[in-house]
């Protein structure tokens, strides 16, 4: 089956790329604590993860993309495709120019201390604005890895975002050999062009597989209305939505952690985000990959339950956080030199994160359709309401652990259990009614079979 070719392929291809980025990133985080300190390691997080906090910045039009690629029975020759691409591109030229704008306003005005926390070191403001002026200006390069999703082209897109964790590498190496010591503090904006130059390696790859479409939509975007846009409020909108409500649930905990709590705490939290963000973008890659299938599914008024696979995304899930979690002692010493010890609640919170994601992701990539993300959204705004209550709270008792569980418990509770009712009706509705359809067409081929019968 194509589905679980493309799951297993993608996740085959994430876990080697996870290989490498791995071994990189522990490297790189030795070179960052040994040169610079935990101190300018536990910025980099901080400011490495507003990223995550920003993926509305796209204003849901990357799913827009998929669903129309994947469709789409000729991307390359789809006129529909083609005023997507297109209405996709100005949509995020405008919004990272809007984004970059905003973020030297924030620095002119002297507020990045008051939004960000104890977590900045000295001058770190104006590190987290070229952070984001970078990534605003990056934000129309999204597009090829969408495109690249559409076209169920996993595996490649997933080697092309691989290519960061080296870049990075490269950058912090080059940072430690001429900073001597000094440059720690622009360890995050290394990253963030890493990420950018990532983005246009798979722009290009994309526009090569979509051509002529893709440099249309280029053409598009440069000669104004002369190529017409598409609406996409139906679908953007709810994802928008989504799109707001996940990062402030799941990425708002580094700031919470600079507010509440020590560097150390905000430190803990940052290596083992980074180890078992390893096991989550595994989930995540292997996740995305059903999107396509799931759309194509419905165009052809075909029905395809996601429970199997979450039950196949649970045990992959569990079993790599148990190995990463067996391995952490040894994983401290070698990367972080003794420094940052991770506390077994985290470790525990972390694996039951691992769990409920894996068994959320196949239910919530079936609901891409317009109906099942409008039914997404209330569902996860009482998950973003609950997870930062839970957050706050969890904090002083549990330390760096507590966004990790809050964040577990209203996932299960907001998004695993409603998801999977709406799941398990939508599915019983859609066998219905292709059973219905079946039953019309029976007597309809009768009828098409005594007429041939007579005419001979």
């Amino acid at each position: 089956m194509g589905l679980w070719r493309s799951v297993t392929g993608t996740a085959g291809a994430k876990v080697a790329v996870m290989g490498l980025a791995g071994l990189l990133g522990i490297v790189t985080s030795r070179l960052i604590i040994e040169h610079f300190g935990v101190a300018s390691y536990a910025q980099y997080g901080l400011l490495n993860g507003l990223r995550n906090l920003l993926p509305f910045a796209d204003l849901g039009i990357g799913a827009v993309v998929i669903n129309a690629i994947a469709e789409a029975s000729s991307p390359r020759e789809s006129e529909r495709v083609h005023r997507t691409l297109t209405t996709a591109l100005r949509v995020l030229t405008v919004s990272g120019l809007i984004i970059a704008a905003v973020c030297v306003a924030i620095q002119l005005l002297g507020w990045w201390p008051l939004l960000l926390g104890d977590g900045l070191v000295a001058g770190g403001d104006v590190v987290a604005t070229l952070c984001l002026v970078v990534f605003g200006l990056s934000l129309p390069l999204g597009v090829g890895i969408r495109v690249l999703s559409g076209l169920k082209q996993n595996v490649l897109q997933t080697f092309l975002q691989g290519v960061v964790s080296p870049l990075f590498f490269v950058g912090v190496v080059v940072l430690v050999l001429v900073g001597k010591g000094q440059g720690g503090d622009y360890v995050a904006v290394v990253s963030y062009v890493a990420a950018g130059l990532a983005s246009a390696l798979a722009v290009c790859v994309a526009a090569r597989l979509v051509a002529p479409p893709g440099g249309r939509g280029v053409r598009g975007l440069l000669g104004g209305r002369a190529v017409p846009g598409v609406p996409v409020a139906a679908v953007a909108v709810p994802m928008l939505v989504q799109s707001v409500a996940m990062p402030v649930a799941m990425q708002s905990d580094r700031l919470l952690l600079s507010h509440l709590s020590t560097t150390q705490a905000l430190a803990q939290y940052t290596f083992a985000t980074q180890l078992f963000g390893l096991v989550m973008q595994a989930i995540i890659a292997a996740g995305v990959s059903m999107w396509p299938y799931f759309a194509q599914a419905r165009a052809r008024d075909e029905v395809m339950s996601p429970f199997r696979i979450s039950l196949a995304f649970l045990a992959g899930g569990v079993l790599l956080s148990t190995v990463l979690a067996l391995c952490l002692p040894f994983l401290q010493d070698v990367v972080a030199d003794g420094k940052i010890t991770v506390p077994l609640a985290l470790v525990l919170g972390y694996c039951a994160l691992v769990a409920v994601q894996a068994l959320n992701y196949p239910p919530g990539m079936y609901m891409t359709d317009e109906r099942g993300l409008r039914f997404q959204v209330v569902p996860v705004l009482l998950m973003t309401v609950s997870n930062v209550a839970l957050s706050w709270v969890l904090i002083e008792p549990l330390g760096a652990a507590g966004p990790v569980v809050g964040s577990a418990v209203a996932i299960l509770v907001f998004q695993v259990v409603p998801n999977s009712i709406w799941v398990a009706r939508d599915l019983r509705a859609r066998r219905r009614a292709a059973a219905a359809g079946r039953s019309e067409d029976a007597p309809r081929a009768v009828a098409d079979s005594e007429l041939r019968v007579g005419t001979l």
